[in-house]
């Protein structure tokens, strides 16, 4: 597993054997079971989580009923919201799979860039990309139908479909299950 994230930091910065060891020695890696509730409504946390293997979402409760905001799979890294604001968590995220994750906390994160500032570099650069990506997402969901939403799925991110469950893909998309029930069908009958 740690070949997977010293591939990926790759992408941004080279690391010496030293700081590969310092990264190793934080105990950051964890494997986490599908059903796994990493964070509830209500708590504080200072966790942030990059997934290695596995899928992890993020949902609200309302009216007690899941709406799933977001799916981190292979590559993604997340901060809780909770953690820059320093207040009890909103939301709830949790394992749809199975995961590897790295688990890291702010103590962890400043003891890093305070002995190899790059990276800090690192971490700027992912952030700004992660928060163009978000915005895109959004703009995205805010301007299509259910359908165009779908069809983007499949098209973006074609291994949800698969992994995810039925009622977390279909709150996902904004839509009931029926609906994608529905949805799936009519998108078969325009292909055939």
């Amino acid at each position: 597993m740690q070949d997977i994230l010293f591939n990926f930091i790759s992408k941004y910065i080279s690391l010496t054997e030293d700081e590969k060891n310092a990264l190793l020695s934080l105990n950051i890696f964890h494997s986490v079971k599908r059903g796994t509730t990493l964070l509830k409504e209500g708590q504080y946390s200072n966790e942030s989580f990059f997934v290695l293997k596995g899928c992890i979402r993020t949902y609200y409760m309302i009216d007690g009923e899941e709406k799933t905001t977001a799916f981190y799979t292979e590559m993604d890294a997340f901060t809780p919201s909770c953690v820059i604001s320093k207040t009890p968590s909103d939301y709830f995220i949790s394992c749809v799979e199975d995961s590897i994750l790295t688990i890291s906390n702010a103590e962890m994160e400043a003891e890093v860039n305070s002995k190899f500032p790059k990276f800090e570099l690192m971490c700027r650069k992912l952030s700004e990309e992660l928060l163009a990506k978000q915005r895109i997402d959004f703009d995205e969901f805010k301007t299509s139908s259910p359908e165009e939403r779908y069809l983007n799925l499949l098209q973006k991110r074609p291994d949800l479909i698969q992994r995810v469950p039925q009622h977390q893909l279909a709150s996902y998309l904004g839509i009931k299950p029926q609906s994608l029930s529905r949805l799936r069908s009519r998108i078969l009958e325009k292909k055939n």
